[in-house]
């Protein structure tokens, strides 16, 4: 199946307002999910975001998708920012606006109801995803048991998350193949948003871990499968299957506890504690970026905590 008529599959169904507005409408707003929009991720959160928008304008008494206003954008933006994070309410109109900037070029409606809404202010200088210190991280790999496949499998997939700094979305996309040697050194390829590869060599405790994982479980001679798989129900074998997201941060989350690891992290954890571990140790920030494949040194900027350890250091000076 192609990737379109996947796309359109997954596309959200359609909501009244827009059957309303006829035929044309109803194919131009599944077009805007199905050709403009390639991440999956994205298609979801557009879909939910622009689903509850025109839900609520239909219980607001707005009749077609060609009779939204300005007003009701921002009034409903306004409800949002009582429930919501700004970044999320942030996203929603975004949607909102590449919507209709797509229906107002296939001529469905005249104008673009939320160019003119502002969302909330919102500037992030550090991000919020929880951090390990290297103790803390060294605690969690050593306390995996690796005499199984499970072990060997979770072992080397956080470990590709610090060593490599690779995200989530990229580690569990990747196949046997991705992990290969040049110039005498393992290296691994990740499939990157946008669909850019990104290469890296592997730092040597990782070049361990996934020779170790390889070796242990027999997948190296299925260059063309998954690299990262579920277990098989009752054999405690790696089956064919991809390991999901969700998997792996329910992976993660119950290694965490079994390590007596208080902090609550997710997949994340791991790409922004690599990050910090590199910065700390006189790694620069424009390297860690281009490690990272990140397309600004601002966005590495949101993964470098270094200062948790100033502010640690500094509340300790309050003596009473």
């Amino acid at each position: 199946m192609s990737e379109t008529a996947l796309a359109v599959r997954s596309s959200p169904p359609l909501p009244a307002l827009v059957i309303d507005a006829g035929e044309r409408a109803s194919g131009r707003f599944l077009e805007f999910f199905a050709s403009t929009i390639r991440n999956p991720n994205t298609r979801r959160a557009y879909a939910h975001a622009v689903g509850e928008f025109l839900t609520w304008c239909a219980q607001a008494g707005v009749v077609s998708i060609t009779a939204v206003q300005p007003l009701h954008v921002a009034a409903w933006i306004e409800l949002q920012t009582q429930t919501l994070s700004a970044p999320t309410v942030k996203q929603h109109l975004a949607a909102i606006r590449h919507l209709f900037d797509w229906l107002v070029t296939g001529q469905v409606v005249p104008h673009n109801p939320a160019a003119t809404v502002r969302g909330p202010s919102h500037t992030a200088r550090q991000g919020k995803t929880p951090v390990l210190d290297p103790v803390e991280a060294r605690q969690l790999l050593d306390s995996i048991d690796i005499t199984t496949p499970i072990g060997l499998r979770d072992r080397a997939l956080i470990g590709l998350m610090v060593f490599s700094f690779a995200r989530i979305g990229a580690a569990v996309t990747m196949r046997v193949e991705d992990v290969y040697v040049q110039n005498r050194r393992l290296w691994v390829r990740l499939h990157e948003r946008g669909r850019k590869r990104h290469e890296m060599p592997c730092h040597h405790t990782l070049d361990a871990y996934l020779h170790a994982y390889l070796d242990g479980t027999g997948i190296g001679g299925d260059p063309k499968g998954p690299l990262f798989r579920t277990i098989q129900r009752g054999t405690g074998q790696l089956s064919d299957t991809p390991l999901p997201q969700a998997n792996a941060y329910a992976m993660v989350r119950r290694r965490a506890i079994a390590a007596g690891i208080a902090t609550k992290i997710g997949n994340h954890t791991f790409r922004a504690t690599g990050i910090t571990a590199y910065l700390k140790n006189g790694g620069t920030l424009e390297n860690a970026a281009a490690m990272a494949n990140h397309a600004s040194t601002r966005t590495t900027q949101l993964y470098d905590r270094r200062r948790d350890d100033i502010s640690l250091d500094e509340v300790e000076r309050i003596r009473v």
